[in-house]
């Protein structure tokens, strides 16, 4: 009897019609949390996303990242993916038959599904909440934009989620992308070494994290404060909460005015 290998069921492949190494290729888990990028700049992937926690989950197979490369997709020989905004103005739109085009054979070709969501200014605010409900969900497709943006037909016509990463305009939705998807993937079971860290840091209860001290005891002149070398659980985890408090009421009234809310 041939007896399968240890491998045997948890990896898998998928059919592309761009050229891979398949001496690099990563293996993919069957049930692994996937994240399908549609850019114009697929080599900016996976960048800072490749270090650290979220590399070693990436090489291990906890999750999945496929870039798909928008200029793929342009018309005629030099591969256009853009054009004048209607009614006229300032600058290039992307078009609505490239775009679509793209994200129909990512869809196509995703069979885990999840939401997709296009990186805007305008869309709604990120939030720790949010990368928690990603993280519990098969995966997401991100839009990444370009431009003065993406012709609006495409956002109704995939019931697209417009998500900002905060109150500034960034030159494209790479950078917003990456940032979306390390606040996600290190949610993802297996990914931090400590799973309680997610737990005590900032906006997990609605408030700021506490401040964090190490060693030496004194550096420069300043001590760290004694409750927390003085072994006592139960004052350092009042001391934690009340210094939440005091830095979420200082440095975002407005989450402190939400926090007041639930209580």
């Amino acid at each position: 009897m041939t007896f399968p290998t240890r491998s045997h069921g948890q990896k898998s492949i998928r059919a592309s019609r761009e050229p891979r190494d398949l001496m690099a290729e990563t293996p993919v888990r069957p049930n692994s949390w996937r994240a399908s990028v549609v850019t114009l700049f697929p080599e900016a992937f996976p960048g800072v996303l490749g270090h650290s926690l979220t590399g070693t989950a990436l090489k291990s197979g906890l999750w999945s990242l496929r870039t798909v490369d928008l200029r793929r997709f342009g018309l005629t020989r030099h591969r256009n993916v853009d054009d004048a905004p209607a009614g006229g103005g300032a600058g290039l739109v992307l078009r609505p038959d490239v775009v679509g085009a793209a994200l129909a054979e990512t869809r196509g070709s995703d069979g885990k599904g999840g939401p997709m969501i296009y990186l805007s200014p305008r869309g709604r605010p990120f939030t720790q909440a949010m990368a928690r409900d990603l993280a519990a969900g098969p995966g997401v497709t991100l839009l990444c934009g370009r431009f003065e943006g993406v012709d609006e037909r495409v956002i109704e016509h995939f019931d697209m989620i417009e998500v900002s990463i905060g109150d500034f305009v960034l030159t494209g939705g790479e950078i917003a992308a990456q940032a979306l998807l390390d606040a996600t993937v290190r949610l993802l079971p297996g990914v931090l070494g400590n799973s309680a860290s997610t737990e005590e840091e900032s906006f997990s209860h609605g408030l700021l994290e506490h401040p964090q001290y190490t060693k030496p005891n004194e550096w420069m002149g300043r001590k760290i404060p004694e409750v927390l070398t003085s072994g006592h659980h139960g004052n350092v985890a009042d001391w934690r909460r009340e210094q939440s408090e005091r830095l979420t009421q200082d440095r975002r009234p407005d989450l402190w005015a939400k926090y007041l809310e639930k209580d």
